[in-house]
């Protein structure tokens, strides 16, 4: 088993046909220069001992040396043992609000954003805890199921907006009823489910839905993003601003954070809310909560150690770099007995 650790190093492979052109040229040119000196007969006499096919291999030695010094640049890995790992951790499942209010831009750049934000810094926060994304709005759908995978978390998370979900509106109902679905029950972790919105919800039942999920052990805290006073919902069209959202009455639109909703949830729920216009208070305190809750062992497994490969290349590659430094363009007697080229002059 191998990996490359730096694949970005193989776009220097693109000067191993530029050196080559080069060469080419040179050779065209020194030939082309050689004639208007003299003739191939009285050059021969001249330089008995220069040998095109020494040239070549030098060429062929520095083009070796060079790209073998780029491979080590990758940092290639051999697999070369199984370790068996135990985690300990708890489960972390993230609800993001991506209805349009919050594309509001009462705080900077926008509520969604801004929401993103302190998702993917409070994964950054994260041990061996494991992370799962929900995104809702009138519909509930799971953005990435509960991994360890933290980047991938991170990259799932950039692309979440309003447009992935079908039915608009605010359904935090939605959001606690899919969760339920992401824990193991035969893993005994402790769950924790992190709902972030502005508070808008459209629904009766979400109360009671959260009572039912706390029963089986999740304990739910609530960010609320957004200001009291609101902000209108932007309409963009190619990233320009072409209006605001209106009502029927063809009045604009204000959306404000309703916090009480969201505080209400999370009592509930045996949690607590946050106010996360402020980016780092929600991060902290969450982090923190995570960091002093019990950890469970809910994963063993094996996987192969790797180890770093790049000093053979590194190695190999300065020997034929040396190696061509060394290596005159002149004939050699054995070189001169094979004669590959026919570079002995027939008398």
């Amino acid at each position: 088993m191998y990996k490359i650790e730096e694949p970005i190093y193989f776009y220097f492979f693109a000067i191993i046909p530029i050196i080559i052109v080069f060469f080419l040229l040179v050779l065209w040119w020194k030939k082309r220069t050689q004639k208007k000196f003299s003739s191939p007969e009285l050059l021969a006499k001249l330089a008995p001992n220069s040998s095109r096919f020494k040239s070549i291999l030098k060429l062929i030695f520095f083009l070796i040396g060079i790209s073998l010094l780029i491979i080590s640049l990758t940092n290639p890995k051999m697999g070369t043992k199984l370790k068996t790992v135990k985690r300990e951790g708890v489960d972390v499942v993230f609800a993001l609000d991506v209805s349009k209010s919050m594309l509001a831009e009462d705080i900077a750049p926008n509520r969604l954003e801004k929401s993103k934000q302190i998702i993917s810094k409070i994964i950054d926060k994260l041990g061996s805890d494991r992370v799962g994304i929900i995104i809702y709005a009138g519909n509930s759908y799971p953005l990435l199921p509960i991994t360890t995978d933290h980047a991938a978390g991170k990259m799932f998370l950039q692309n979440a907006n309003p447009d992935m979900v079908s039915s608009q509106g605010t359904a935090i109902n939605e959001a606690l009823n899919l969760a339920k679905t992401y824990y193991n029950n035969d893993e005994q972790t402790n769950r924790f489910l992190i709902i972030i919105s502005d508070g808008e919800d459209h629904q009766e039942e979400t109360k009671q839905i959260a009572q039912n999920i706390a029963n089986e052990g999740v304990k739910v805290y609530t960010v609320g993003v957004g200001t009291e006073k609101g902000g209108p919902i932007p309409i963009k069209l190619n990233g320009s601003l072409i209006g605001y959202k209106k009502d029927r009455k063809g009045e604009t639109v204000i959306t404000q954070r309703k916090a009480t909703i969201l505080q209400e949830i999370a009592d509930i729920a045996n949690g607590s809310y946050i106010d996360g216009n402020k980016t780092d208070k929600p991060v902290n305190s969450i982090a923190d909560i995570i960091a002093n809750a019990q950890k469970s062992e809910f994963e063993t497994k094996q996987f192969s150690d790797y180890k770093d490969q790049f000093q053979w290349f590194l190695g190999i590659g300065l020997l034929f770099l040396i190696l061509d430094i060394f290596l005159f363009d002149r004939k050699t007697k054995w070189l001169k007995k094979i004669d590959l080229f026919n570079e002995e002059v027939k008398k």
